[in-house]
């Protein structure tokens, strides 16, 4: 500072200049110190090496990103000189020869910087949603989205969310992710950085959190589901966790209850989609889980063994939601899991059906007719059959089915209208009534003989048709 106050005079600046610099002297000096505490302190607690330049790729999944908007967007922020990289998920799936489906971007220009490049480049900007979490979406030739994100630090975080601080520098970004594989980058020129040893990790087939996996799970309690993905994506084998990281996962099951149904949701479909889902699923358990992922205290593990092994005589992909379902052991848990995981409208009612319907099958079900005729009930449709069959294992049954054409129902809503004699709220019954007679004359039946025959008998008898797997009904 002396030697500044004296540059000052000798220059004829004026005090306020002096303050100014001075001021920002500081400032600088501050940053570079909260810098160089951080450096040390992320250097002590995790391993991380000195030169992340682990080396060059020019591999056929790295040159099939390389569309022409892409090369567009490398030479925008080339020429407006701010380093623009590949991250996260796109780096693992090319080393590990997986051509990726989504590639995310990494930049040093901050989201205003970008915004003022890409206006000045005339480059549509869309999804602005992002921007407050450093993601600029652009849309190049009206053919290709990039998402590229600003490099920041997490300054806070609860647990779900973190308040961010932007940052040049690449280290810091890749020490805020959550596995060592996901915290690599991947220069356009085929260089890739690598500052926490995930390169090695997925030579090794090894999932491992950057630095202290206790402190990356309790900045984000989603990350635990996320281990247990991404352990099915790449480890070798069902049972190769570290027993560390599990640890730390059980201590910390309970954070999991403050997250989004919506959030859980995802990650356990991504899962219960990729290897090992069965060991996983049970280790998941085993760690305390299950509670917080609208599953009972004590899910139905026998159950849930079951189906894996049934599912093994049927093609991939199988529903994640036929998994859950076997882990609960009444439509009452459905009904909470569903509370709990906001399921669609399709994965709740199929829920609901089957959780109602499995213990029929064998006893009110048994033959091929008896499935045509649940399929032509009112409210029940034909492919949540065929997940029945396929969650009882009735694979000849199912095969049937599904080659299964229904043939056109003689009668009509309009014909019965015709007849004057039925109350129009009645006439869905009628129609349900029919069907199940037509189906039990193998569909040979014409409309003559349903009407002059067994219309009389069915409006004598009208009953309400089974319950529909409505989740407010059953709710109630």
């Amino acid at each position: 500072m002396w030697l500044l106050r004296n540059f000052c005079a000798l220059r004829g600046c004026s005090c306020i200049y002096v303050h100014t610099v001075s001021r920002w002297l500081s400032s600088s000096l501050s940053d570079i110190s909260k810098y160089n505490s951080n450096f040390q302190i992320i250097t002590k607690l995790n391993k991380m090496r000195a030169n992340p330049v682990v080396r060059k790729l020019n591999t056929p999944e790295f040159r099939s990103i390389f569309t022409d908007e892409l090369k567009t967007l490398v030479g925008i922020f080339c020429k407006y000189n701010y380093e623009l990289r590949i991250a996260g998920g796109a780096v693992r799936d090319i080393l590990m020869e997986i051509t990726p489906k989504d590639v995310d971007f990494a930049t040093t220009a901050t989201p205003e910087q970008m915004k003022q490049m890409f206006t000045l480049e005339k480059i549509r900007m869309i999804n602005p949603k992002g921007e407050k979490h450093g993601t600029i979406t652009v849309r190049i030739g009206d053919k290709e989205n990039f998402e590229v994100t600003t490099l920041r630090i997490d300054v806070v975080t609860d647990g779900r969310h973190a308040e961010v601080k932007f940052t040049t520098d690449w280290q810091l970004d890749a020490n805020r992710r959550d596995l060592t594989i996901n915290s690599m980058f991947l220069g356009f020129d085929g260089t890739l950085y690598d500052y926490f040893y995930g390169y090695e990790d997925l030579q090794q087939r090894r999932v491992k959190f950057v630095g202290d996996a206790n402190k990356r799970i309790k900045e984000d309690f989603l990350r635990i589901l996320r281990y247990f993905r991404f352990y099915g994506r790449v480890a070798p084998d069902a049972g190769r966790h570290d027993e560390l990281t599990l640890k730390a996962i059980r201590a910390n099951a309970q954070g999991l209850a403050n997250i989004s149904g919506e959030r859980i949701w995802g990650e356990l479909q991504k899962m219960l989609l990729g290897n090992y889902s069965e060991e996983i699923m049970l280790e998941m358990i085993n760690s305390g889980l299950a509670v917080y992922c609208g599953l009972p205290l004590r899910p139905n593990v026998l159950e849930f063994k079951r189906l894996c092994l049934a599912l093994k005589d049927f093609e991939n992909p199988h529903k994640p939601i036929l998994f859950m379902i076997s882990l609960v052991h009444s439509v009452e848990d459905a009904v909470k899991m569903h509370e709990r995981l906001k399921f669609s409208a399709f994965e709740r009612d199929l829920a609901f059906f089957i959780t109602q319907q499995r213990e029929k099958v064998d006893e009110d079900y048994v033959s091929l007719r008896d499935y045509q005729k649940l399929c032509l009930q009112t409210y029940i449709r034909r492919d949540f059959v065929e997940e029945l069959l396929k969650y009882k294992h009735k694979r000849e049954l199912y095969d049937k089915l599904r080659s299964w054409r229904i043939p056109p129902f003689p009668v009509n809503g309009n014909i019965l209208k015709d007849r004057g004699s039925i109350p129009t709220r009645k006439i869905g019954l009628v129609l349900a009534q029919l069907k199940l007679i037509w189906a039990d004359s193998n569909f040979q039946l014409s409309s003559e003989e349903l009407l002059e025959k067994h219309l009389p008998e069915v409006m004598e008898n009208l009953v309400t048709p089974p319950p529909s797997p409505n989740y407010k009904k059953i709710k109630k």
